[in-house]
């Protein structure tokens, strides 16, 4: 359904509770809270994992606040979690939603993800309190395992609901920690593995609205407070692994080995220095080797990841075959040579936003910041709203954190921030919702 640019707008008079929201925030962060890096009661970083005991928490704690404000609760096969409330037509359209999620990295911080959700929970409780009903039914998604850090597919849940990945897929991936462990086991061992498929044909969505930090320092060096996102660059995660052979590091010679760590380091290096030639990105974040090494030999085998990212599919594909050209050479060039195997992991394309949903955004943070206090972006980290994308209108809101600080304990976004980016929210759902009531007045 296209709705067409959407005009200015007058501003729905409802305000965020920005105590409210802070106080929500860092009560959920108290499970899982982790990586202490200051004096302050809220000083820490996060180590929430997809479906670990905190999470679970999280979780409980969630289902309760939504039901609290008269929500109906869905849970589905992947463990997303759905909760809906209905609008004043009393109408079976897919509900608006505000989606992110809950789960963080190891050594995450306290606003990524969470925001997403706990600000979303916000713009209910102040519709509530206020008497306030949108014409369609509205709603929040938690999607299961965004991050992709236990279970190693980020977007994971998403791309099941979106039809990218079968659902055995997901179910079968492992714990990187701990290979006994799949991620269906733990939906299992949660109460997660909910009765609804997974899918965008079981809960469709009628739109996918989500409030994130930005993650990176743009909207702070330039003294924007608020950016609306209009796509998110493409990206391809893939796994290596070197084979080569246990040797004494005092008695083989440099021409006799055949040494992975020594050419993962080498492919490594030179995945970053194919990046900057197509002025891409590409980073390593885990690098394995065998729990049984020892500094007097040379390593049997090495496991590195390998994440390549640009805003041009087509160079996120030239950046990965000309990396495995020269990995393939470089796993030839010392001593006897190495074994080199790889996979895809993720492949996530470039997306384009739906104009419908950035245009309600641009109306409200036009309406709330002036025109000189928002701009257009593109994202460079994935989202779940990137698989939202393919089958209901979508779009994201950002505001500043930090220094650019994300993926880290320190990750700070300031309260006036997160609640300037709540109120976008609440603005961008009930624009959405008044153009859709203005085009079915029209036909």
């Amino acid at each position: 359904m296209r709705l067409g640019k959407i005009p200015k707008v007058t501003p729905s008079g409802l305000r965020i509770n920005q105590s409210r929201l802070w106080e929500t925030i860092h009560e959920t962060c108290k499970w899982g809270a982790a990586h202490r890096w200051g004096e302050g009661p809220n000083d820490t970083g996060m180590a929430r994992l997809t479906l670990n005991n905190e999470d679970a928490r999280v979780r409980r704690w969630f289902a309760d606040e939504v039901q609290k404000l008269g929500c109906t609760l869905a849970v589905d096969q992947m463990g997303n979690m759905f909760a809906r409330q209905k609008g004043s037509l009393g109408s079976s359209r897919p509900m608006i939603a505000m989606g992110s999620h809950l789960d963080t990295q190891p050594r995450g911080g306290r606003y990524d993800g969470i925001l997403g959700v706990v600000g979303a929970l916000e713009v209910l409780r102040t519709m509530k309190e206020s008497g306030f009903r949108t014409n369609y039914d509205v709603g929040i998604v938690n999607w299961t395992n965004e991050e992709g850090a236990r279970f190693p597919k980020s977007m994971c849940s998403s791309c099941v609901w979106a039809g990218a990945i079968p659902i055995q897929a997901a179910w079968d991936l492992r714990d990187i920690q701990n290979n006994k462990v799949t991620l269906r086991s733990e939906l299992e061992r949660h109460g997660y593995l909910g009765d609804i498929s997974c899918s965008h044909e079981a809960y469709p969505l009628g739109a996918h609205i989500e409030l994130h930090i930005e993650q990176g320092p743009i909207l702070e060096e330039t003294g924007r407070s608020v950016g609306v996102v209009l796509g998110a660059q493409g990206y391809r995660w893939l796994k290596f692994t070197v084979t080569g052979k246990d040797a004494h590091t005092g008695t083989t010679p440099f021409s006799a080995r055949k040494d992975p760590l020594l050419a993962a380091s080498k492919m490594i290096v030179a995945s970053n220095e194919i990046a900057k030639k197509h002025g891409a990105l590409a980073s390593t974040g885990i690098l394995k080797i065998p729990d049984n090494s020892s500094t007097n030999t040379v390593a049997s085998e090495v496991v590195f990841t390998l994440d390549i990212r640009h805003p041009d599919d087509a160079v996120v594909h030239a950046v990965e075959e000309e990396c495995l050209r020269s990995f393939q050479a470089i796993s030839t060039q010392d001593g006897k040579g190495v074994t080199l195997n790889w996979t895809v992991d993720t492949d996530s394309p470039a997306v384009k936003f739906h104009p419908d949903c950035t245009n309600s955004i641009k109306a409200a943070a036009e309406a709330l910041v002036g025109k000189e206090g928002w701009m257009e972006m593109t994202s460079g980290a994935g989202h779940d709203s990137v698989y939202t994308s393919r089958h209901c209108p979508t779009a994201m809101i950002f505001v500043p954190c930090r220094d650019g600080v994300s993926h880290h304990p320190t990750e700070y976004c300031a309260p006036e921030d997160c609640a300037l980016g709540a109120q976008v929210l609440l603005e961008s759902v009930v624009n959405y919702d008044r153009a859709l009531v203005e085009r079915t007045e029209k036909q």
